[in-house]
């Protein structure tokens, strides 16, 4: 039976731990080829390469700092010469420095827009080159629900996600017509690592506020990213897909 990405390379940054693993693990489940990142920890990109080889296609991670142009550039090229080609980006990579605006720092501001923004242009502007050539492509950028509504205490983690679904509908408007298409993908709630070092009454209050009355997975946003990696997705760009359970209607 012919799955949903059956053919595809797919470079998916941060893919260590959380929502990048996720979709990494699913992706491979699919049939992609999958290249992916990671930054802190070498055990962790080692353990989840082997995982995904299980899945019998062809994996390989790469030590690389999303946020360092050249390492963009040179991760692209990597990519493309150990796998052929590129079909695939998924700008997943991104961090949380919180604070209240009066006492955030400017390194704390700078940090988390050059990890969360900047490495969304770096690879997105690598990896249009070979996508270009083969006139076809799918870019999708993980944006948050706080990137729609801001968040206090989030002021420059807002800001980053914010300027991702700006970018992600400018960069659909110009690759348009080279059949490459960019979309982005809102997370809500989403039950992680991170979330498990919450206060259990503060999760209960986060879950009551949510029409579906639960937290997201991991697996319910890959599944969401699958669907906008793929042709079932062939005539939607520029668009972001809240995956929150309802939690912005």
């Amino acid at each position: 039976m012919t799955k949903q990405l059956d053919g595809k390379v797919a470079l998916i940054t941060g893919a260590s731990k959380g929502i990048g693993r996720a979709i990494a693990v699913y992706f491979a489940q699919q049939g992609a080829q999958v290249a992916f990142t990671y930054l802190s920890s070498v055990e962790k990109g080692q353990q989840l390469e082997q995982e995904l080889s299980a899945f019998g296609t062809k994996v390989k991670g790469f030590r690389s700092d999303a946020s360092i142009y050249t390492e963009a550039e040179k991760l692209v090229d990597e990519v493309v010469a150990e796998f052929g080609k590129l079909d695939i980006l998924v700008n997943n990579a991104g961090i949380t420095q919180d604070g209240l605006l009066m006492r955030m720092s400017e390194q704390q501001w700078d940090q988390v827009l050059a990890v969360n923004l900047k490495s969304v242009f770096n690879l997105t502007k690598a990896a249009t080159k070979p996508m270009m050539r083969a006139k076809t492509g799918s870019i999708i950028n993980m944006t948050s629900v706080v990137g729609i509504k801001g968040n206090a205490g989030q002021a420059n983690y807002a800001a980053s996600k914010a300027g991702i679904i700006g970018f992600t509908k400018s960069v659909a408007l110009e690759l348009g017509s080279r059949n490459i298409r960019c979309n982005a993908i809102a997370p809500g709630f989403i039950e992680t690592e991170m979330t498990d070092a919450l206060d259990q009454k503060q999760v209960d209050e986060w879950r009551k506020a949510i029409p579906l009355r639960r937290g997201g997975s991991p697996e319910d946003v890959a599944k969401a990213t699958a669907f906008l990696a793929s042709e079932e997705s062939a005539y939607i760009t520029g668009q972001v897909l809240q995956v929150d359970g309802g939690m912005l209607t």
